[in-house]
């Protein structure tokens, strides 16, 4: 694959790091110091800003006022949100966006997408099954009923489901057909109940009593559900790059200054070894991530599908991110712990990512099968 970026890609990132440049996580409370959410919701000026530099829209038409743009561009974009810790559902809201666009209703398209690439409307996807272990299209049933469908079940640790105004939804009929259903947050028979992220953040379990949706509204998901995936999954590898870029910068930093027998513990070859160990690792999660990005862009044939790159994507980052903020809590030694040092909310947001990626082994596991069913031979 070509690892160069287009010029559309690149002005996607270069907007994006003006955006997120008066961002700062270590404002943020820490959740050891406060009851509940770190916050009472999204941050809502971050989020106009997002509007006003058109990178709520990367994803949809420029029918719908949007850029056009791919996955690749998103993940630019969220590289740099995972930088800052950007407490915006900006990966949820674009790649639901994006699903709507390429596989709902042109009149419900019409009818969502211009309000939401100017972030009137906020959008997020629920994806974590009833469980948070099992698929999420069977943690909800939907049976047709006249010129509706008729939702009943359970999402468990959706995000930024108190702010966004449509959760999209996954679903099964029983008779082997999924779909997507864009339920509104105020809807009858809606109901959250709060949950509390590793990260401090504020989710919620989603109860859906006899929700009714409209027929025309819901999206069938045999295809459209794989790649939207596929799509949080490459986008949360992407936060989780950012996230350990910053890490190892502030650790870079820190043991540059930091001086024992009157040298920068940085020129310690056993500091050193280990800053190396996590640079190899952010390489590669750099490259994994890429790789997944563009076979979820382009669809492009070859011996695996996407499925196979985003696992690999998946076991980098899961792994990486983890053993990125690990290292840098060893470094910095006690100063680590200090809350009021952002090193604390990374390590938080870090092993929240890695709780939403899943073990590596797992995906190891997944892959292995993908490479059964599909020799390279």
């Amino acid at each position: 694959m070509d690892f160069t970026f287009t010029e559309e890609q690149l002005a996607a990132a270069e907007a994006a790091r003006g955006v997120f440049a008066g961002v700062a996580p270590d404002t943020v409370p820490s959740p050891a110091l406060t009851t509940g959410a770190v916050a009472d919701g999204l941050d809502r000026t971050l989020w106009t800003r997002l509007a006003d530099a058109d990178l709520l829209s990367l994803l949809t038409g420029t029918e719908y006022g949007g850029a056009g743009l791919d996955a690749i561009a998103l993940c630019l974009v969220l590289r740099e949100s995972g930088k800052v810790l950007g407490r915006v559902p900006l990966l949820e809201h674009s790649a639901a966006a994006a699903a709507i666009q390429a596989y709902g209703g042109k009149e419900l398209a019409a009818r969502l997408l211009p309000s939401a690439g100017s972030g009137e409307l906020v959008l997020t996807v629920a994806a974590g099954g009833s469980t948070g272990h099992d698929p999420a299209e069977l943690a909800v049933t939907a049976r047709r009923d006249g010129d509706a469908w008729v939702l009943d079940g359970v999402q468990t640790a959706v995000p930024w489901a108190y702010d966004a105004d449509l959760i999209l939804v996954p679903a099964h009929t029983g008779a082997g057909r999924s779909l997507l259903a864009p339920v509104p947050r105020g809807h009858s028979g809606v109901i959250l109940a709060e949950q509390i992220s590793t990260s401090g953040e504020r989710l919620a379990e989603l109860h859906l009593d006899a929700v009714r949706i409209t027929a025309g509204d819901v999206i069938d998901a045999e295809r459209a559900w794989p790649w939207l995936r596929e799509l949080l999954i490459t986008g949360t590898c992407a936060l989780a790059l950012g996230l350990g870029e910053k890490v190892l910068r502030m650790t870079s930093e820190y043991t540059g200054q930091r001086e024992q027998f009157g040298h920068p513990i940085a020129t310690f070859q056993a500091v050193a070894v280990q800053a190396a160990d996590r640079y190899i690792d952010l390489r590669a999660m750099e490259a994994t991530l890429w790789q997944a990005a563009w076979r979820v862009s382009s669809g492009a044939p070859g011996a695996l599908p996407a499925a196979g790159d985003v696992a690999v994507a998946k076991i980098w980052a899961s792994e990486g991110v983890r053993r990125m903020v690990q290292t840098a809590q060893h470094l910095h030694g006690g100063f680590g712990a200090d809350t009021e040092y952002a090193l604390h909310r990374y390590h938080a947001w870090a092993k929240h990512l890695e709780l939403a990626l899943g073990p590596a082994a797992a995906h190891e596991e997944a892959l292995g099968d993908l490479l059964a069913a599909h020799p390279l031979g």
